[in-house]
């Protein structure tokens, strides 16, 4: 079954940095079910802002156990979304939310040894991960690498220094700051390959013999950091990564091919699964993707980021070919298998079956 929005309740927002907030959910006892998480997973809130429906995607932050479920949010400059959520949004209030969703999680249970690499928000996911495994994996090290401009826009500050406290042997935090100075010169900058390599050569981590690395944050960071991780003995299937993107940040998407322009003009059929339910449109412009064209004939997909980012659009092509316009989220063994994302998928043939259903 899709994830499905609901509408809940906002129980409280607090006041993380002078530009983030934490909002937690008041789930009530019938959806309690439908909203258990896995650690690293997202929730995707819907609002209508000036006329048009927004969603965007923040990853839970909660550990087990906690009360509330909880979201980060960092308002961006003309952030329409995060805008409203950070200034606008008031506990007591009802907004859209969907299921939790997501992949970037880890399998809870046995002894681990933990890269976490966070830079600003990306450090939400990272929090929620370090607190299962360190609450339900007693025999594991979580090292946590997390880079801020400074001190005061650190977000869940109080957290991770309560954590290194509490766990003590278990969990290493190594602050990174690249506008505030700090006694360490290492630490002062911003996160990429070469200080990668740095904390390598003094011990602060181990890529050879940590098992898993989780990385979230801007793409640039990420391809860094995995590229050096790497180069420095860590196998690539042991590297996950989410990125993060701002709001109204557009990545450049590839022109459409001379086969999808060709099955645009001959009006290529699409057929998608959703739910056992078949629906059908036709793609009809070239760079018009399923997702668009599903809207433009009145259905409704699932969706969120719209930018091939946060994986909520994942579906398989049964029949038919077609390409992706951008892709951040899919693993090539996922691409290989024929999934895709009908937000960026654009028909190569003149008939085009998508499966929701088949994840």
């Amino acid at each position: 079954m899709m994830a499905r929005f609901h509408d809940l309740t906002v129980a409280r927002i607090d006041r993380e940095t002078p530009d983030a907030v934490s909002i937690a959910f008041d789930i009530p006892d019938d959806l309690k079910t439908r909203f258990a998480f896995k650690p690293g997973q997202y929730l995707t809130l819907a609002a209508d802002i000036g006329g048009e429906e927004i969603r965007r995607s923040y990853s839970i932050c909660s550990g087990p156990g906690e009360p509330l479920l909880r979201v980060g949010i960092r308002r961006v400059e003309d952030g329409r979304f995060t805008g409203f959520v950070t200034e606008k949004l008031s506990a007591g209030d009802i907004i859209r939310v969907m299921e939790p969703e997501g992949r970037f999680t880890p399998e809870i249970g046995g002894d681990h040894d933990y890269l976490l690499v966070a830079a600003g928000s990306g450090i939400t996911p990272m929090l929620a991960i370090a607190k299962a495994v360190l609450s339900h994996e007693p025999g594991s090290r979580v090292t946590l690498v997390y880079g801020n401009r400074e001190t005061g826009s650190i977000m869940f500050l109080e957290e991770v220094e309560d954590l290194k406290d509490r766990y003590l042997g278990r969990f290493s935090l190594i602050h990174v700051l690249s506008r505030e100075s700090q006694d360490v010169d290492a630490l002062n900058g911003r996160i990429d390959g070469e200080r990668i390599r740095l904390f390598a050569s003094r011990g602060l981590i181990d890529p050879e013999n940590h098992d898993l690395a989780f990385l979230c944050g801007p793409g640039a960071m990420i391809d860094a950091v995995a590229g050096t991780l790497k180069d420095l003995g860590m196998p690539e299937g042991r590297i996950r990564y989410e990125r993060f993107t701002l709001d109204g940040e557009a990545p450049k998407a590839r022109p459409a091919s001379s086969a999808a322009r060709e099955a645009a003009e001959k009006g290529a059929a699409v057929e998608v699964i959703h739910d056992g339910v078949r629906k059908r449109f036709h793609v009809t412009e070239p760079d018009q993707t399923v997702l668009d064209a599903a809207h433009k004939a009145g259905h409704e997909l699932p969706w969120s980021c719209s930018n091939g980012m946060c994986c909520t659009c994942r579906c398989k092509v049964v029949d038919g070919t077609s390409e992706m316009a951008l892709n951040f989220s899919l693993e090539p063994w996922e691409v290989e298998a024929g999934y895709t994302l009908a937000c960026q998928t654009r028909p190569t043939s003149e008939k085009l079956v998508l499966d929701f259903d088949a994840v």
